[in-house]
């Protein structure tokens, strides 16, 4: 379920993967997602140790995760889940086989597994699970509400559905940086959000939603457990592997911005992602990282 877009280098490819008609270089994209849901790992832990509150870490066997991408989060739960099996579910092999080196490395291959399977229609066969988590993967569904209701289905009774959708703009820079126009990373979540709202609009048999997202999951015949925003804030200066990986991303969104926004912000992100410049990235010690991610989660009811 090729899920996360790489078009702009923001939070929706931090888990995973998603190609919005275009081609992607695995070779090239992998480790940068992988790094990303590595750096963000702390505000997942404590994810996963709230929905072992909601659900107790002994009665779940079987996990989903569906959009697993390169299997970071899939090893997180298992982690937090120690009687589960786990099941990384993907659309892209590459990523599915960064999983299973992954489940390796942490020593929990005898009960991980993997799935190579496409949103809608992969979802057949998957088997029922105690827990199933879908990270920014379900606004790339045509038909949102069908496919909650379709993962509501796959729950044993009394399990819960996990889905990462909204929270806030990744922010990494101040608002003045000191060249060109204050406000560079607003304007570019703008032309973001209108980029996105086109891939919407353009997905074959697109239905359109209100993103209430707790009505939503109601509306799939399951019952809303509570929803819990969850921080990653790692100040100024950054570590080097952060930094790294920030630079990263804003060279993706120099190249995927050309044409969505104004000339001077594109000589800005340049300035920013050259190694040599004096303003740019590798030189800043004002360069942070702050995100905030939104887990909604329901429960189908324990009636058989």
């Amino acid at each position: 379920m090729s899920h996360r877009h790489d078009k702009h280098g923001h939070h929706h490819e931090k888990h995973g993967h998603h190609h919005g008609g275009h081609e992607v270089d695995w070779d090239e994209m992998a480790p940068l997602l992988e790094r990303g849901a590595e750096i963000e790992s702390p505000l997942y832990r404590q994810a996963a140790a709230w929905l072992g509150e909601l659900t107790p870490p002994a009665g779940v066997r079987r996990i989903l995760d569906v959009g697993s991408g390169p299997g970071v989060l899939t090893v997180l739960l298992a982690e937090a889940f120690p009687h589960a099996e786990v099941v990384a579910v993907d659309a892209t092999e590459p990523l599915l086989e960064r999983a299973r080196k992954r489940a390796a490395r942490a020593g929990i291959a005898d009960r991980f597994s993997t799935r190579h399977a496409e949103l809608p229609g992969g979802l057949d066969g998957l088997g029922e699970a105690d827990l199933i988590w879908a990270g920014n993967a379900i606004h790339h569904i045509a038909d949102q509400r069908a496919v909650l209701g379709e993962l509501g289905g796959l729950l044993a009774p009394g399990g819960v559905l996990a889905v990462v959708e909204g929270g806030l703009p990744t922010r990494r820079l101040p608002r003045d940086i000191g060249m060109g126009r204050p406000g560079l990373e607003a304007r570019l979540d703008a032309a973001h959000s209108a980029w996105f709202q086109r891939m919407r609009s353009e997905l074959p048999g697109a239905r359109h939603e209100t993103e209430d997202w707790r009505a939503l999951l109601a509306a799939a015949d399951l019952t809303p457990s509570g929803t819990r925003t969850f921080l990653l804030d790692i100040p100024a200066p950054v570590p080097a592997e952060v930094r790294d990986h920030l630079a990263q991303g804003f060279a993706r969104a120099r190249d995927a911005m050309e044409g969505l926004v104004e000339d001077d912000d594109l000589a800005v992100l340049r300035r920013l992602t050259d190694p040599e410049d004096p303003a740019g990235l590798a030189h800043r010690d004002d360069t942070y990282l702050l995100a905030a991610r939104t887990v909604h989660t329901a429960r189908r009811s324990d009636r058989t």
